[in-house]
């Protein structure tokens, strides 16, 4: 990742900052800031969680969440379930003139598509 800046960007503070100091020391090291205006998660499109209230979708959801729980598990990322917890994030890569690149809309549950990632960063590198 070298010629790129990394950052995160929350949504709120005050709520869980034992977790989000958690979060900041054990799995995200880089700096954090708060988007007060939620400005970063407009750009990804306002997007939420939505619950299925419909018997087949609640069954698939619950053996969704299983599996989710199960990788977190084996991967011994622990969790709550304090705060907002339904807006959905992402990841968007800017050139250094600010003109984003990329962006990853953030699916509950899914893995982050890192191969993808690394790939858009190689070639913002062969464009510079």
């Amino acid at each position: 990742m070298e010629g790129f800046g990394l950052f995160g960007i929350i949504k709120e503070t005050g709520v869980d900052d034992e977790g989000l100091m958690e979060f900041y020391n054990d799995y995200f090291t880089y700096p954090l800031y708060r988007d007060v205006d939620l400005k970063f998660y407009e750009g990804l499109g306002n997007r939420k969680l939505s619950l299925p209230w419909n018997p087949i979708s609640l069954f698939k959801g619950v053996f969704e969440f299983r599996k989710v729980n199960n990788r977190l598990k084996d991967k011994n990322i622990g969790g709550n379930i304090k705060g907002e917890g339904l807006t959905k994030g992402g990841i968007i890569l800017f050139d250094k003139n600010g003109k984003q690149k990329y962006a990853y809309l953030e699916e509950t549950g899914d893995e982050i598509p890192l191969e993808d990632i690394l790939a858009a960063m190689a070639d913002m590198k062969t464009e510079e």
